[in-house]
């Protein structure tokens, strides 16, 4: 008798073209979107984002795959819009899962086979190198790159062209008619696709609700020069790792006031090395090292931190608390965040400042400028240009991605208010058919987020991480009772508590509870006191309620129950 084989009800048809998003839509950052025709996927871009104080013990967070890795025969291989770690920083920790070629062009090729080699998997995974602006067919789809400016060098829009029409897949990317690193955005190219007929635009929501046009980097690059010289000791900068534009920029600045730069964190002597071997960054052989720059005059030094996100392996978090091995800063000393605040990073960028402050160092953020200088200038498109480029390409149907749902409605506002009214929020998980004729979500998969535990990635709903969570704000109660087999306590139960209270009251507390276990154990039913699973459970009710009137918490609770 043969097995019947079980149909895919999410398998791409042939007379459609879908959209999958399985991560970035409804959040900033784990990019990975899915696009479907005739029984094939491809995927665009394959990102992570970094854990926070709800994700305890969790460092890198990546999208839940499950969907695709169960269908991964199927899978073509993934496109990478542009080398920034919310777009290709998964690919190490996914890959193994997916196993298919990845294309990507020089840059996030070269930072791609970099993060590879750092994991063991230089000689494992088949990246294929698309020239700047080139083009490529694989399967059903017909993909070409085209480049715009953003803060990393060679970052691409994805035209995906199908018998069933076109979809622009914008990616990171911003107006800037004199960027300091790479091409401008391709204007021309994105007018003649308009021109060809765009079925839908999926499209970054990340400065859609930005009222005013993007700032040019050059604008950076004066206002850094200005602030320069107004400080007479150390200037650090804290900026993202691959935003070399910036790193040109401080350059520049730092070498009109006769002052040396050095890079502190690996991240960016890896990036600025990759972009030197391109030819982007020609003054990274005159960088300093760590030592040298500890040991330079202080008002001859610029250093270029990795930090301004306030993640706490990064080199400024260690340099606030005093745990960096070579580099100090002193009072009088400045730091120059030259970065956004990603939405859900303001505590740890408050903490790092708040830390640098009590070591009487001046911060200056973007909020504390004045005069028109400039720290930071982002790297996506606000809503005067967002509003050219639906000029220049006249899609039938916008879907904003890239964003959180604020940032995705405004941008769905923008779009309506220029007279396109197809106009559709993904949300993760969700099958869209584009087209062609009817676009309607048309079905819905299993989506969420894994977190890297130490080696492992694991599913964040899991009870490990729930627990590590609750233990984080609640702390733990340990509790281990000898009883004889008939039920008597052998011995004092013996109470460990962690995270509850401080060390001078935690004594009486256990004292307390272990009364309390003694003396409702006396009158406890001799049908509970034989059933180890009714007493944990009875000896655990005891320990929460008591913590809970003494304490207000509800910590994790273990009951050891020994039969002696």
């Amino acid at each position: 008798m043969t097995q019947k084989i079980k149909k895919d009800l999410h398998r791409p048809p042939e007379d459609a073209l879908w959209l999958l998003p399985l991560g970035g839509s409804g959040e900033i950052g784990i990019n990975l979107n899915l696009y479907g025709t005739a029984g094939k996927w491809l995927m665009v871009d394959c990102g992570i984002m970094f854990g926070d104080e709800l994700t305890p013990g969790i460092d890198i967070i990546t999208p839940d795959i499950t969907f695709i890795t169960e269908r991964r025969t199927d899978l073509l291989g993934i496109v990478i819009t542009h080398a920034h770690e919310d777009h290709l920083g998964a690919i190490p920790y996914l890959w193994e899962s997916l196993r298919c070629p990845v294309y990507a062009v020089p840059f996030a090729a070269a930072l791609l086979r970099g993060k590879l080699t750092q994991a063991g998997m230089q000689d494992m995974v088949d990246i294929i190198e698309i020239p700047v602006g080139g083009s490529f067919e694989v399967g059903p789809f017909a993909v070409e790159m085209v480049h715009v400016t953003h803060s990393v060098p060679e970052s691409h829009m994805v035209s995906i062209n199908t018998v069933h029409g076109r979809v622009l897949h914008t990616g990171d990317w911003k107006l800037d008619n004199d960027p300091i690193v790479g091409l401008v955005t391709d204007e021309n190219r994105l007018k003649e696709l308009g021109r060809e007929g765009i079925m839908a635009l999926v499209g970054d929501s990340t400065g859609a609700t930005v009222q005013a046009a993007t700032p040019s980097e050059i604008a950076v690059q004066k206002g850094m020069g200005e602030l320069f010289g107004l400080y007479q000791n150390r200037i650090a900068v804290t900026c993202f790792s691959s935003n070399i534009a910036r790193l040109k920029t401080i350059a520049k600045a730092a070498h009109q006031h006769g002052r040396y730069v050095s890079l502190v964190g690996r991240s960016l002597w890896r990036n600025a090395e990759i972009a030197y071997s391109l030819g982007y960054l020609p003054e990274y052989d005159q960088f300093l090292s760590e030592h040298e720059a500890m040991q330079a005059p202080r008002d001859k030094i610029v250093m270029v931190c990795t930090g301004c996100q306030g993640e706490k392996r990064a080199a400024l978090s260690r340099i606030a608390v005093f745990d960096h091995p070579i580099v100090k800063l002193e009072r009088g000393d400045v730091v120059i965040f030259s970065s956004r605040d990603i939405p859900g990073n303001e505590k740890s960028i408050g903490r790092v400042q708040n830390l640098l402050l009590s070591h009487r160092v001046q911060i200056v953020t973007a909020e504390h400028m004045t005069e028109g200088r400039l720290v930071h200038a982002s790297g996506h498109a606000g809503q005067p240009d967002i509003a050219k480029l639906y000029e220049w390409t006249k899609p039938q149907m916008v879907l904003p991605v890239h964003g959180e749902l604020r940032h995705q409605t405004e941008h769905a506002s923008l779009v309506r208010s220029l007279g396109i009214e197809n106009v559709m929020i993904p949300q993760n998980g969700q099958i869209i058919r584009l087209g062609p004729g009817i676009h309607e979500v048309v079905g819905e998969v299993q989506v969420g987020r894994w977190g890297l535990d130490g080696k492992n990635l694991r599913p964040l709903d899991q009870k490990v991480t729930q627990h590590r969570r609750k233990m984080n704000f609640n702390g733990a109660a340990v509790v281990t009772l000898a009883l004889d087999r008939r039920g008597m306590v052998a011995s004092d139960p013996q109470v460990t508590l962690l995270g509850i209270d401080e060390e001078r009251t935690i004594l009486a507390m256990r004292e307390e509870i272990a009364n309390m276990i003694l003396d409702e154990v006396e009158v406890m039913p001799r049908s509970t006191l034989l059933d180890d699973h009714a007493m944990q459970q009875a000896i655990m009710k005891i320990v929460r309620r008591s913590l809970h009137e003494s304490q207000g918490k509800k910590p994790i609770v273990e009951v050891h129950l020994i039969r002696v």
